[in-house]
């Protein structure tokens, strides 16, 4: 019997009650790298409204990896009860807390989207913009970065280790490793952002090498049974699903259990050429699926709840990954779940939410919702 959105799954020690997974995303809000109220009403009411799983906003391992002024960070030990915090309210609201480490590289020392072209946050000694090689993104609100020495990358390896160590000290039982998008990682594994002559340039394995000693660091302190993610970019500007297929069959052999499959950003643009419709990633979550036998997490324009069930159903992937779409609707999964005819959509809730949901349908014997589109019935 093939698996459907709503089938529970497990991954290691892990288990997701359904396949539906908020995708990490930015709120600019943290202070200090610190989450405050809107990181709790953010992830509480996302977590509430079905989803399996729920995938925290990339989260800085260094205060140099900053991206911008509001990211959140876990650089140190004693941010861990307040992540602890945003652990019991996902928890609370029914789904497995995720968070997803990142280092900005390239992309670090920025304004929020919305205030791009608003002069850039002030260098400092603890804000460097850093990379495998000086290579600027030729954008203009980037910084051209510095090359990274062997020390620099020796300690920005012991930092994942540590704020894995952290993330797992604070509850979270998913890690996601953002190794896509033109992040620093990202930036290791290009050969148009990585012009370096040692043995972390060059080759495609001296290339692969800074990801997979981040990979076996974390290994090393992330308890063996919890899940780690990997989100790559699967194609992007001189770079192949061939490659991706290579590396992807490298990092099965290191402990990694879902690659979350994305596209582009090496450039600071989406992957040129590709055309944002429905699904338009989901393909690339298919093959290296079926070439790897790794599972994938299928992300990008994924909408409605056939369309949805229709991807984990047909094999092309074993999690679907929404962003945009839970911020129009928290309460996605609920819905999907109602669509696709599920005898009681609302158990994916928490008991205080379905109890009232079950409750109010029956006041309404005779209604039947919408089988297409997200949004309210």
């Amino acid at each position: 019997m093939s698996a459907t959105l709503f089938s529970p799954i497990e991954i290691r020690g892990v288990r997701l009650k359904n396949r539906v997974v908020v995708s990490p995303m930015w709120q600019y809000s943290g202070v200090d790298g610190r989450p405050t109220q809107t990181h709790t009403v953010h992830y509480g009411r996302l977590a509430e409204g079905g989803a399996g799983l729920v995938l925290q906003e990339g989260t800085t391992v260094t205060r140099s990896g900053r991206g911008t002024l509001g990211d959140l960070g876990i650089w140190d030990d004693s941010m861990v009860p307040l992540y602890s915090r945003l652990v019991d309210v996902v928890k609370a609201g029914g789904a497995v807390p995720g968070i997803q480490l990142i280092h900005a590289g390239r992309k670090g020392r920025r304004n929020p989207p919305w205030s791009a072209h608003t002069p850039r946050p002030a260098a400092s000694d603890d804000w460097r913009v850093l990379g495998p090689s000086a290579v600027p993104i030729g954008v203009e609100e980037f910084s051209t970065p510095v090359e990274m020495s062997l020390g620099d990358i020796e300690d920005t390896v012991t930092a994942f280790a540590n704020a894995a160590r952290r993330a797992d000290e604070a509850g979270y039982e998913v890690l996601d490793l953002q190794a896509a998008h033109g992040y620093l990682i990202h930036s290791f594994l290009s050969p148009l952002t990585n012009r370096r002559t040692d043995r972390y340039g060059g080759s495609t394995e001296n290339r692969f090498r800074f990801l997979v000693e981040i990979i076996d660091r974390i290994r090393a302190t992330w308890p063996a049974g919890k899940a780690l993610f990997v989100r790559l970019s699967c194609v992007d500007v001189e770079w192949t699903i061939d490659q991706s297929v290579e590396l992807v069959r490298e990092l099965g052999t290191h402990g990694v259990d879902v690659i979350d499959c994305s596209s582009g950003g090496i450039t600071g643009l989406p992957f040129p050429g590709a055309k944002a419709d429905y699904g338009y990633q989901v393909p690339y979550a298919e093959e290296i699926r079926s070439r790897t036998g790794s599972r994938t997490m299928a992300v990008g324009h994924i909408v409605h709840a056939t369309q949805a069930q229709a991807i984990v159903e047909n094999g092309q992937a074993d999690l679907v990954a929404l962003g945009r779409e839970l911020l129009h609707n928290p309460h996605w999964p609920l819905d999907a779940a109602r669509k696709l005819g599920l005898p009681d959509p609302y158990a994916q809730a928490p008991t205080r939410i379905s109890y009232w949901l079950r409750k109010r349908e029956k006041s309404f014997p005779g209604f039947t919702p919408s089988t297409e589109g997200s949004g309210l019935w």
